[in-house]
């Protein structure tokens, strides 16, 4: 029972123990990352919130997504920094827990960013003229609102429905925590989790993979019928959100089921390539598209590195 104490309250990132001897490396990869994609992040958030003609459902949506960056950036990185500079391989099972949280928070709330944007250029591809009244910034801002509830408190259940459980393992697979693999190191029973965790799981990935797939094939459908310059406009936006979309998908569904390819199947190694694999994409990829593909945050973008880079030149 000392044993099982002991292991309750610190847990061990295998993955963390893995990369060791090129533990520097990678820190500084990571400091690289972090930093890169939290300017260019929270540059996008700037110029949406300070520039008025941006002030659009359109908009919103892609500042929540970059928001959402943000938060799932700064829950995992800064510690796996630290980690990897200090020689750091465990942490506390409040801490995990904690993480756990804002990861999947951070997925699933991606997840719905992507459905509800889909949804929008839909609603303003099919009916242009009252699109402004379908989809008000209030309405947005709702919305996200109740996205942002319903994740809270359905996450909420997910962690704590693990955090009854004794853990009599200590050896996380992963340089990072999440529900999944705490899971594998419970030895109490954890019918209740895979049950509510499956069944959510699988309603609200179908669910929201369903609204994608259909309002991408009637966007599209709507733009054959236009004209020329609004075809072009409607395929670009529509690439956009399918390159941005496709790649958190395809992440997402690698860290979903690595653990059904069974527990001698994967190594630790691989565990720790999936994951992280999964988090680079989403918090790299959607800053770089939406920053370079969104034409007017593009300009924005643009305007304000050539101004600051005239400040830094006239206060030399």
């Amino acid at each position: 029972m000392e044993n099982v104490s002991e292991i309750y309250r610190n847990l061990v990132l295998l993955g963390i123990v893995e990369i060791e001897p090129l533990q520097y490396l990678y820190a500084m990869i990571a400091i690289i990352i972090y930093v890169s994609t939290m300017m260019l992040s929270s540059m996008i958030v700037y110029i949406i919130w300070s520039e008025e003609t941006l002030h659009e459902p359109m908009y919103i949506f892609i500042g929540n997504l970059v928001v959402n960056v943000i938060f799932g950036n700064s829950a995992i990185v800064p510690k796996m920094v630290i980690d990897l500079l200090f020689g750091l391989n465990t942490i506390s099972l409040p801490g995990c827990l904690i993480q756990a949280f804002c990861y999947q928070s951070f997925g699933v709330l991606e997840l719905f960013a992507f459905t509800v944007m889909a949804y929008d250029r839909y609603l303003a591809v099919r009916d242009p003229l009252r699109y402004p009244t379908l989809m008000t910034n209030r309405r947005a801002f709702w919305i996200l609102f109740a996205a942002l509830v319903f994740v809270s408190l359905s996450i909420g259940i997910t962690v704590a429905l693990a955090a009854r459980l004794s853990m009599c393992g200590e050896y996380i697979n992963n340089m990072f925590c999440e529900t999944m693999s705490l899971l594998r190191l419970a030895c109490g029973d954890t019918t209740i989790n895979n049950v509510y965790g499956t069944i959510w799981t699988m309603t609200v990935l179908t669910s929201c993979l369903l609204v994608v797939i259909y309002c991408y094939i009637r966007t599209f459908l709507v733009c054959l019928n236009v004209s020329v310059e609004a075809y072009q406009k409607g395929i670009y936006t529509l690439i956009t959100h399918i390159v941005s979309f496709s790649s958190f998908e395809a992440a997402s569904l690698f860290v979903i089921f690595r653990y059904r390819l069974g527990s001698g199947s994967l190594s630790t190694l691989s565990h720790v390539f999936i994951s992280i694999t999964g988090v680079i994409v989403s918090i790299t990829l959607n800053p770089l598209i939406y920053g370079i593909r969104t034409e007017a945050l593009r300009i924005k973008l643009i305007a304000n590195k050539m101004y600051l880079w005239r400040s830094i030149v006239i206060t030399k």
